[in-house]
């Protein structure tokens, strides 16, 4: 699987829990941490938990293994790793303040379509 499709899945399991403000960044250029990063937030802790176990459903529907899912205990900050991707989920007050589309803000943002079967 391309990791274009899968970043679109991965952005749909998102939008699926409500996660609001879904960005997706080809880091190619700009880092070598991951290949993409998907950043969006929840506005409570319950939602931000919520919205990474979506990611972990979504990808287990679909024999994808997910590396790591740091962050749980507190739904502040989430990290769900898949390898290529890794997704950065939020709470609004955190993705305000941590702002990672400024940090890097050098990275393309890829074109994300919502409504669409992944």
């Amino acid at each position: 699987m391309e990791n274009t499709e899968l970043i679109q899945i991965i952005a749909n399991a998102c939008d699926d829990k409500r996660a609001e403000d879904i960005v997706a960044l080809d880091m190619n250029e700009v880092s070598l941490v991951a290949d993409y990063f998907l950043i969006c937030h929840g506005n409570t802790e319950r939602q931000v938990q919520a919205i990474a176990r979506g990611i972990k459903e979504s990808m287990d529907e679909r024999d994808i293994s997910v590396n790591r899912i740091e962050g749980m205990e507190h739904g502040r900050w989430v990290l769900v790793d898949t390898g290529d991707i890794v997704c950065h989920i939020f709470h609004k007050d955190e993705r305000i303040y941590y702002n990672l589309e400024r940090l890097w803000g050098d990275a393309e943002r890829l074109q994300l379509h919502f409504g669409l079967e992944g």
